[in-house]
């Protein structure tokens, strides 16, 4: 019986995270939608493809598409962040990454429900170590996010295994004053992780 109710528990917790995601998730395109066109406009004029389209693991490892501002140049192939070289990004794409105005288009990933505000940051699907690492930890059950206690703590996928670990403890302790608490460190400088 105590299992079932910490079952419902957790079920409870998620759908009253889903609603909170889906809140902000419509208050912040609306706030932020023209700073987005502009954003992509700008990154038009740069790259001529603006937005970048990736496949990424999400909840219980299904793959989906996630949406970002085009901050590398063309041709650059898909790999981790960490791995990418300075000038693989574009003149605009630094400022997008410092910024983090490159991560606006992912709210609509959030409000279709691939993704949540705050969770483990979704992975490539060739990122075998962390895939492993987080397979370890269990951390395919929970929704991947924009932003996430591992990243406003500046630990990124270039350590699987410490990355792993965090996002596990994140899981385990998740509330919704951890889900504030995260969106305030981002909104006040943290959760740069994966820097060039």
């Amino acid at each position: 019986r105590g299992y079932k109710a910490l079952l419902r528990q957790g079920i409870g917790r998620e759908r009253m995270i889903r609603v909170v995601d889906v809140v902000l998730c419509i208050v912040g395109i609306f706030l932020t939608f023209p700073v987005l066109i502009i954003a992509v406009a700008i990154s038009f004029f740069e790259t001529s493809k603006p937005l970048l389209i990736q496949s990424r693991l999400g909840k219980d490892k299904k793959v989906f598409k996630v949406l970002k501002i085009r901050t590398i140049k063309i041709g650059v192939a898909d790999k981790p962040t960490h791995f990418l070289k300075a000038s693989d990004i574009t003149r605009f794409g630094r400022f997008l990454r410092v910024s983090k105005l490159d991560e606006l288009p992912q709210l609509f990933n959030v409000l279709i429900g691939d993704m949540s505000i705050v969770g483990p940051r979704p992975c490539l699907p060739n990122q075998t170590e962390v895939i492993f690492e987080r397979e370890r930890r269990k951390v395919f059950r929970m929704r991947p996010g924009i932003t996430g206690l591992a990243q406003v703590n500046g630990v990124d996928m270039s350590t699987p295994r410490k990355l792993a670990a965090w996002d596990a403890q994140m899981i385990d302790s998740f509330d919704l004053t951890m889900y504030f608490r995260c969106i305030q460190k981002t909104i006040l400088g943290r959760g740069f992780g994966d820097g060039i």
